[in-house]
């Protein structure tokens, strides 16, 4: 049987961070990429606007 993993970003604090995921085009190939990063709740509209 197989372990179920939990996550320790729900420790200390961790509930105030969030992923995020944004699509990109590429310039060269005009292709779609994703970017994903986890950051705090307060930075979600900042991650956004770049």
């Amino acid at each position: 049987m197989a372990k179920k993993t939990v996550g320790t970003v729900q420790k200390e604090g961790g509930k105030n961070y969030t992923k995020v995921i944004k699509m990109v085009k590429s310039p060269k190939s005009g292709a779609y990429a994703f970017k994903e990063e986890i950051v705090t709740k307060d930075k979600v509209e900042d991650f956004f606007k770049k």
